[in-house]
């Protein structure tokens, strides 16, 4: 003899929902936005940007190199070589077509930031960016 189930709830019979596939979902999706969130590294140099008179918004997620009033190059904390700069680029690039920002300081050498661009450009940037501040 087989016995049916009633579609209808007893009274004493309680609904219950089971959060816990929903929290494992959360978790996954919380992972993942973390794994594949990009850091900007930003140079910790001060710099003093030259003034512009048009301007438009750079991306955010970029390498920025930074040529500071005595003419060194700085990516992220450190001090980076010319050749360094090539290699960073480079790397960049392979990874996810970062375009570069280069923050140069006013009274920056010329001469420093055309080498920099040139290799820049010599590693492959697409994309490469002044940053100053409008006047």
């Amino acid at each position: 003899m087989a016995y049916r189930r009633s579609i209808y709830a007893k009274e004493d019979e309680t609904a219950e929902i089971n959060l816990s596939p929903m929290i494992d979902c959360i978790f996954i999706l919380l992972i993942f936005f973390i794994v594949t969130t990009v850091f900007v590294e930003k140079p910790d140099a001060t710099i003093e940007k030259p003034l512009a008179l048009t301007d438009s918004n750079l991306e955010k997620n970029s390498l920025i190199l930074a040529i500071t009033v005595d003419n060194r190059i700085i990516y992220g904390s450190r001090e980076i070589s010319l050749a360094g700069v090539s290699l960073h680029v480079k790397q960049n690039i392979l990874k996810n077509e970062m375009p570069v920002i280069i923050q140069a300081d006013v009274n920056a050498d010329h001469n420093v930031f055309s080498k920099v661009w040139s290799e820049c450009k010599r590693a492959g940037a697409k994309k490469i960016s002044i940053s100053t501040l409008k006047d």
